[in-house]
């Protein structure tokens, strides 16, 4: 295990801080330019906070194999006296996701009727905030302010933006040669997101299933990153020399191993079922049910074992619930916020049935157990894998 993660897994700090700070750079002079234009059409338009916030893997330490691949949440400033009300929407959508309407208040659609019509769609008779035509307005600013922004970076690094129909669109950064010691080609999601106060934001619902019926345009998911830092913040702090987020690391490794050797349809289950964000929140879950002494990096197979058993179980039992929606049993010094604590809890695997999960099992446990196998079977040298497609 060891070996696996030093070898296949482990990010060079260098290079990934090296990385890190040139997305900063480069994404910085990207909202700036777009925030100042987002200024000059009116009052009774969207446009950008101006800031933007790092979420993910590679801000939380986890990251696995290339840091070529982040995640950035970029506030968006509703026009004034538009304060839409998050409202939960059970019921509407897929399962195993926490959903929000963003409802206009009664009256205010005939005073702004033009941004009504541009950013709004009815849902049981209310008006609420489109996520579908927020994303395509924030695509099309993006790509407008992109020349300028070019021009200015030309001699650090070439940039472009692509974008799918109903996804974020992608930031491209190729470094020039002279400008960084780690030419690496990194790509960038920049996620349009609604500040809801307390580092809580609502996302666009992405689809992670394409077989599955697209969600309405007014619902909205809730992003919690900000609070899942602060907890890992927090647990650096009370154990600093613990293991647990290299055990993180190697189970999304093993589990990236195994679903070299699966067929569909249950490969692409396989990687959806064993989310990274299910694995977080498995690891989350199992830490804080015991002593974090436990967790020391003397019993890395121990525990990581013990998180596979854990998950084992989840899926049998075919529940997994959102961390922090609903949970009163959390420690107090992460000052959770109150829209948090009165959420209803979200099953996060409410979205699979029973066969799948079981079978999902069956194939996690096997995987444990012949991990050396899948090890030697599957893994190569990191410098003869492809460069991902972005």
């Amino acid at each position: 295990l060891e070996s696996f993660y030093t070898r296949q897994l482990r990010l060079s700090p260098h290079v990934l801080g090296h990385s890190k700070a040139h997305v900063g750079r480069v994404v910085a002079e990207l909202v700036r330019a777009a925030k100042a234009q987002g200024l000059q059409p009116g009052p009774l338009a969207l446009s950008l906070r101006g800031d933007f916030v790092r979420i993910g893997s590679a801000y939380e330490q986890h990251k696995v194999r290339s840091p070529d691949c982040f995640d950035i949440l970029v506030p968006l400033r509703l026009p004034p006296h538009l304060e839409p009300q998050p409202r939960c929407a059970a019921g509407l959508g897929p399962r195993g996701a926490f959903l929000c309407g963003l409802r206009a208040r009664v009256g205010w659609t005939r005073r702004c009727r033009p941004f009504a019509k541009g950013f709004c769609v009815e849902l049981r008779g209310s008006s609420h905030l489109s996520s579908g035509l927020v994303l395509r307005w924030f695509q099309g600013h993006l790509q407008r302010c992109l020349g300028a922004v070019r021009y200015r970076l030309q001699e650090r690094c070439r940039i472009s933006l692509s974008a799918c129909p109903g996804h974020p669109p992608t930031l491209h950064i190729v470094p020039c040669s002279d400008y960084v010691c780690c030419h690496i080609s990194m790509a960038v999601r920049l996620i349009p997101a609604i500040p809801l106060g307390d580092a809580l934001y609502l996302t666009a619902l992405l689809p992670d299933d394409p077989q599955a019926p697209p969600a309405p345009e007014a619902l909205w998911g809730l992003n919690a990153s900000r609070q899942e830092q602060r907890l890992l913040s927090w647990l650096k702090e009370q154990a600093p020399a613990s293991c647990h987020l290299k055990c993180l690391q190697i189970l999304k490794g093993l589990r990236d191993l195994r679903g070299q050797g699966l067929e569909e349809p249950f490969c692409s289950q396989w990687g959806r079922v064993l989310s990274s964000y299910v694995l977080k929140t498995a690891l989350f879950s199992l830490l804080l049910q015991g002593p974090l002494e436990a967790w020391d990096e003397r019993f890395l197979e121990e525990r990581l074992e013990d998180l596979v058993l854990y998950l084992r179980d989840c899926l049998r039992k075919q529940v997994l619930m959102h961390f922090f929606l609903g949970n009163t049993s959390l420690p107090e010094a992460l000052a959770l916020p109150r829209f948090l604590k009165e959420a209803t809890p979200v099953n996060l695997l409410a979205a699979f049935d029973g066969p799948m999960l079981d079978l999902a099992a069956f194939q996690l446990i096997n995987t444990w157990i012949q991990a050396p196998h899948f090890i030697r079977m599957y893994s190569i040298p990191r410098y003869l894998r492809p460069v991902p497609t972005p």
